[in-house]
């Protein structure tokens, strides 16, 4: 567990030694940025970690749109579908840039649980913290504003140094922002509103198609914020109206 210093918030992640720990046990793999590493129904065994990079996990709502539940990134896992029973993927899986993961399958893991079972402890609590954060994402997902379900995600995207320019701000691009309207679940035009209203607060700066989101506690504190100034919590239908696929 780390605590990030421009957001304070507690994040559950495995450390070096921990993952060092699993190469005995788990396969290691590459994926080039792009590479679709399994698609959703397909048969699954065992749990992915990743040690270098970020995958995407992004579930199809209707034809051509999507919604991303989660970004795994160094430390994190994906993929645990795979350690129950007769198992299948819930969602298909990306690498979102150059990505090395470890790959421990079932049949290892209970010979991880048997020979080091303090390690396969903190590998089975990280799946479970992960678990936590996807039914808080769900919890934001039916009850928050299109505003706060933003920050939310701005603040997760803070967290992982590879979305971050070297004085420390989310850097937004065309792509980074079909991203972000995905985790955010809603359209983009949705979004285009929301980040204009912060832009003009001074908490986005713009510069040509790119922007930039300096981590605040002045940014955060929005998600505590109620009223009707916020963006109302959209319909389904303008949630399944999200970014389409490319």
């Amino acid at each position: 567990m780390t605590r990030d210093e421009g957001t304070g918030m507690a994040i559950a992640r495995l450390s070096e030694s921990e993952r060092i720990a699993l190469q005995g046990y788990a396969a290691r793999a590459s994926w080039p940025a792009g590479f679709q590493i399994y698609e959703r129904g397909t048969s699954a065994d065992g749990v992915f970690i990743v040690t270098r990079g970020r995958v995407v996990l992004r579930s199809r709502v209707r034809a051509g749109r999507g919604f991303v539940p989660w970004v795994a990134t160094p430390g994190e896992t994906f993929g645990a579908e795979g350690l129950s029973q007769h198992g299948q993927y819930a969602t298909d899986a990306r690498a979102d840039e150059e990505t090395e993961t470890l790959f421990l399958s079932s049949a290892n893991l209970r010979a991880f649980v048997r020979e080091q079972p303090n390690r396969a402890l903190m590998v089975i609590g990280q799946i479970m913290a992960e678990r936590t954060a996807l039914l808080e994402k769900l919890r934001e997902l039916t009850t928050l504003s299109v505003e706060q379900r933003l920050v939310a995600a701005l603040r997760r995207l803070a967290t992982h140094e590879s979305f971050l320019t070297e004085d420390g701000r989310i850097e937004l691009c065309s792509s980074r922002y079909r991203l972000l309207c995905e985790l955010v679940g809603a359209t983009r035009e949705s979004v285009s509103l929301v980040l204009g209203r912060l832009t003009g607060e001074g908490l986005v700066e713009r510069s040509g198609s790119t922007l930039f989101v300096t981590p605040s506690q002045r940014l955060f504190d929005r998600l505590d914020r109620t009223g009707d100034d916020l963006l109302l919590v959209p319909s389904l239908d303008e949630v399944t109206q999200s970014a389409p696929l490319q």
